[in-house]
């Protein structure tokens, strides 16, 4: 069971303290708060604290896909509850990649992350596979590096040459030349691949890898609309249960029966529930007896 922590305004840090630790722990190369929405660093914060409590193969950390940041959010979700930890993660507002509330969750888990860590060893880089985690994915030290300056070039002492040595490389040089053109253009014309073919094989090649990868994301579009549909049927059957026991109930003089039933009815623009009567009749089986 995990320690809870509230969010207080002391001891708040700044925008690089808090870029700094999460880089520093994660070795990750987070350059903006904002890009922290997609909640794959709190899914490896979660595996750190709790080993175990999420699946860190499941976890996207090279997405720029909303819904995808929303998947990460709720392995992190699922590991609260089984921990047991009060906080209610903001999952809309931070997938949309604001600061202030991207800011204002760092902060509050760098204070959970503190009362619960335990100083054991965790080597963050393998645990995910060796995937790069925010920002350019080329590095994945937590410290930037600065660009090294080049070294001085050394200084040689200049002679004068003889003027029959300077006369002498001319020449070699106005006779050199001649042979390299004749070179190019005595190449064979019309031997290997044209540049019409070379470039209707690339075409092929970026085409098919297009291919593969709007074929996976449809697939996971697909995982999410099912998703999306067994939690719309859940909340379904929940109102319409509610419905059921404010009809059994409708005419026992509860005085907060019909705003409920009117709630339950309400309606909104573009959208209108299904005539029952037209269902019933459509139907050629429905017959009285």
């Amino acid at each position: 069971m995990a320690v809870n922590v509230f969010s207080t305004s002391s001891d708040s840090l700044s925008r690089h303290e808090a870029l700094a630790w999460v880089n520093n722990t994660l070795q990750a190369n987070f350059s903006k708060i904002e890009e922290l929405c997609s909640g794959a660093a709190y899914c490896q914060f979660m595996d750190i604290l709790f080993p175990g409590t999420l699946n860190l193969k499941k976890v996207k950390f090279n997405t720029h896909l909303e819904h995808e940041y929303i998947n990460n959010f709720k392995l992190v979700q699922g590991a609260f509850e089984r921990m047991q930890i009060d906080k209610v993660i903001p999952v809309e507002k931070l997938a949309k990649a604001r600061f202030q509330d991207n800011f204002e969750f760092v902060q509050w888990f760098k204070k959970f992350f503190d009362a619960n860590y335990d100083m054991h060893e965790y080597d963050p880089h393998t645990a995910r596979g060796g995937e790069a985690l925010g920002g350019s994915a080329g590095s994945v030290s937590g410290a930037r590096r600065l660009p090294q300056k080049a070294a001085p070039a050394e200084k040689t002492a200049i002679t004068p040459k003889p003027a029959s040595a300077v006369a002498t490389a001319r020449t070699t040089t106005r006779t050199a030349a001649p042979p390299r053109q004749k070179v190019l253009a005595a190449g064979p014309v019309g031997k290997g691949p044209s540049a019409r073919a070379l470039a209707s094989a690339h075409g092929a090649d970026n085409s098919q890898t297009k291919l593969d990868e709007a074929a996976i994301q449809l697939q996971e579009m697909k995982l999410t609309v099912d998703a999306l549909e067994k939690e719309r049927d859940f909340y379904f059957g929940k109102l319409r249960d509610i419905e059921v026991l404010c009809q059994e109930h409708e005419t026992d003089g509860i005085h907060f029966m019909p705003q409920i039933m009117d709630i339950l009815y309400a309606t909104e623009d573009g959208f209108a529930p299904p005539d029952d009567s037209k269902a019933v009749g459509d139907s050629p089986n429905d017959e009285e007896y």
